[in-house]
């Protein structure tokens, strides 16, 4: 059992939270490729609610973060996982 919690702040609402609680976005170091969870190099951290995730897409939280274009299909994802959680879990809103 780790006694210490590694902390994190979402890009767009600003919460500081565990950092199991988010999604991670990272440019890997060198190729530049940005990705999803897995991966050494800049990382990002947004809440898995559709409010971070437009306000992240709205403005260009994730890229500036990231220091990175980050590509359409990347949203597209986020948002796509988004809606699996909601299935998994109904009754949460």
């Amino acid at each position: 059992m780790n006694p210490f919690v590694n902390y994190r702040r979402c890009i767009s609402c600003r919460l500081f939270a565990p950092k199991e609680s988010f999604w991670r976005i990272v440019r890997l170091h060198p190729s530049g490729q940005i990705q999803l969870d897995q991966g050494m190099g800049r990382a990002a951290y947004i809440c898995p609610q559709p409010n971070c995730l437009q306000l992240a897409r709205q403005k260009n939280r994730l890229g500036r973060a990231l220091k990175a274009n980050i590509p359409e299909t990347l949203y597209e994802s986020l948002q796509e996982r988004l809606g699996t959680a909601k299935q998994l879990r109904p009754n949460q809103d």
